[in-house]
């Protein structure tokens, strides 16, 4: 393995700021941190903190106000492109074209990353997320776990070195909730994919994430391990911290 490529950040933000015209504060703001390479990070944050918006950026959707953004050694601003091939997102809330087979969506977004043998890593997909009996069907047609585990096979469709997800495990009843976090946690160990996590789900924070960035109003207020939160303001599980923050209780704003 190169070590340089190696200590190679995954995601290098350095003072990110987004401000949208007409508005009276910055969505974002001064957004500064440095994820390694292989780790799991949870964003958390209440409604309106900046979660959606910084994933945004980071994918290139949105061109920032100011600072630097820098994905797997590439600078976003100059030669996004290349990142952007070496990295997948996956939501929830994005849906897929719904008349269409999953197996042709996926034959899409193979040729959309020039991926190789995109039949053979199709069926190796469907096979790792128990979706060859679907390959078939429509799209639209699928139940909520069914979709989640074809949008995490269109995330991964490029073998990722970066993964960014919201929400993976929204809607999910909680037999597939964990069925989904325990491939997550395999995949990430196998592979070394950086995953950037943002969910409302404390727990799942807890077990997947090594490290959290906790954001209010644009700006990271806290950030540690789930461990050193949870010692810090003496609670007993991550969405009393998550709360505490939220409701202005405990701990001042600290720099990122």
């Amino acid at each position: 393995m190169d070590r340089d490529a190696d200590a190679t950040p995954a995601i290098l933000a350095e003072g990110l700021t987004k401000r949208y015209p007409g508005g009276t504060a910055a969505a974002v703001e001064g957004l500064s941190f440095r994820m390694p390479r292989g780790a799991t990070w949870g964003l958390l944050g209440g409604n309106g903190a900046g979660k959606t918006t910084t994933i945004a950026m980071l994918l290139g959707l949105l061109v920032p106000s100011g600072g630097r953004i820098a994905c797997l050694g590439h600078d976003m601003a100059r030669d996004r492109f290349a990142a952007l091939a070496r990295m997948n997102f996956s939501s929830p809330y994005i849906a897929l074209p719904s008349r269409i087979s999953v197996a042709e969506n996926l034959r899409v977004y193979a040729h959309l990353y020039d991926v190789p043998q995109a039949g053979r890593r199709i069926a190796e997909l469907a096979a790792q997320l128990q979706l060859t009996d679907l390959l078939d069907r429509p799209a639209g047609q699928l139940s909520a776990g069914q979709k989640t585990r074809v949008a995490l096979a269109k995330a991964l469709i490029n073998r990722p070195a970066l993964l960014l997800l919201d929400e993976p495990t929204a809607s999910l009843d909680p037999d597939t909730g964990d069925w989904v976090r325990s491939w997550l946690e395999r995949y990430r160990a196998e592979s070394g994919c950086a995953i950037l996590l943002a969910s409302h789900n404390m727990a799942e924070v807890e077990r997947l994430c090594g490290h959290v960035l906790m954001m209010k109003q644009g700006r990271v207020v806290d950030q540690g391990s789930p461990a050193d939160l949870l010692a810090r303001y003496g609670r007993d599980d991550l969405e009393e911290v998550f709360l505490d923050i939220a409701r202005g209780r405990g701990r001042e704003e600290i720099p990122a």
